[in-house]
Formats: C-alpha cells, structure tokens, sequence
C-alpha cells in the first residue's frame, strides 16, 4: 500500500506545476500545501487539506509565463558582488568565463543559495541531484560546490555541442530533450527563453567585467629619453 501511494505520489506533483489552471499560471509564486499523513507519506495540494498538520510553502514559478515575461533582462540590475571568489575560481579551474557563470546563476536562482525550482533543482546554478552526483555535489546549498558543479558540467555540455544555444538549452532541458530533437533547441517555451535570456545576462556581464578591468588598470608612466639638440 505504502509503494502504491508512493506511486500516485509522483504522477501528481508534476501536474501540480506544470497543469496549471489559468488563475495558476497568471501568479508569480504558487501556494502548496505540505501534508505528512499517519504513515509517513508526504502529500503535496495546492488545496488546503483538512485538519491543522499542514505547512504552507510558496514556491517560485520558473515554468509560467508571467514569471518568464515579468522581467526586461536587459534593464534588470546586475549582480556584482556576491560569489566572486568561488565564480572565479570555477571559471578559471573549468576554462569557462566568469561572466557566463553570473548569466546563469543569475538566470538561475538570482543569486540565493538556496533556491529550489519546482522540479527539485537546488543551489545557485540549479542542480539536479544526478548532477550533483556526477560532480561530487556532497551540499548544494554550499556556494563553492554547488558552482563548481554547474561549471563542470557547463563544460561538459560546451564540449558535447558545437553552440551555446544548444548547450545552454542542453543545461536548461537535459541532454536527452536536445538528442530527441536533433541537437538543436528543444520547442519548450521555457528553453527557448532560457536561452535568449541567459544570451543577453552574459552579454551584459561581460561588458560589466571588460569595463570593471579597464577602469582598475594603473596610469602607465612614460619615460621620455632626452635628445640633444
């Protein structure tokens, strides 16, 4: 019985988020109800269940289209100043630049370390737990691990295809949704604008860091050899 209600457990969660009624789909964040019944089994509704054992959670909403049209990325404030240390260090260590990785931290999670997605990725770049296993993710809510996972596997997807469209989509779906479609960008609204929108952060970042580097350069000094007349 436990296995059974298990079961019926994971065929409902997805469609708690991604069958989403229109008054859903127009809110930013969806409220869900959080049950633990009698046997252990934890329930998820996005109706509020009878009697008082119930927690509320308010969980962002990547996946609708108001969230995904709500923001201009290319007005929105950039983030400068948190997670230089371990970016910089994932990006050096895995040969990838440090402004691709604030794009998609930013695009991510906007920088919280302990975002988790509706689909259950967690930390800063988003990791599933495979991922997380693959590159040795022991605490994703950790900072330094949790980039150096995503720039490790960020790596591995910009070796496997020959765009950043595609290894971003790749990043964003899965491996398996961009093979299905030829290795080209999955038809999934929230890809397709994953895509364009971490393309534009990256622009911007790397703009942000080329202009940081120039403006910190020390005045040159020039030392004019006297001629006789």
């Amino acid at each position: 019985m436990i296995v059974q209600r298990t079961i019926i457990l994971i065929l409902i969660i997805p469609s708690l988020f991604f069958g989403l009624t229109s008054k859903a789909v127009a809110a930013k964040n969806l409220k869900v109800f959080k049950h633990v019944d009698k046997d252990g089994i934890i329930h998820y509704s996005s109706k509020k269940p009878a009697g008082k054992s119930f927690s509320v959670l308010n969980i962002r909403c990547p996946e609708c289209a108001a969230w995904r049209n709500s923001v201009n990325w290319n007005t929105t404030p950039l983030i400068l100043d948190k997670f230089t240390a371990e970016i910089s260090s994932a990006a050096t260590k895995h040969g990838l630049h440090a402004a691709l990785l604030k794009a998609v931290i930013h695009a991510e999670s906007a920088f919280k370390p302990k975002a988790v997605s509706s689909a259950g990725a967690q930390g800063l770049m988003q990791l599933m737990p495979l991922t997380q296993k693959t590159y040795s993710v022991n605490n994703p809510y950790d900072p330094a691990q949790n980039i150096n996972g995503g720039a490790a596997y960020l790596k591995h997807l910009k070796n496997t295809y020959s765009t950043m469209d595609v290894y971003l989509a790749a990043y964003n779906s899965g491996e398996t949704a961009v093979e299905r479609y030829g290795k080209t960008i999955p038809p999934f609204p929230e890809t397709q604008e994953y895509v364009r929108r971490v393309k534009i952060l990256y622009k911007r970042y790397q703009k942000k860091i080329k202009s940081t580097a120039s403006s910190t350069q020390p005045a040159k000094t020039y030392h004019l050899a006297a001629t006789s007349q």
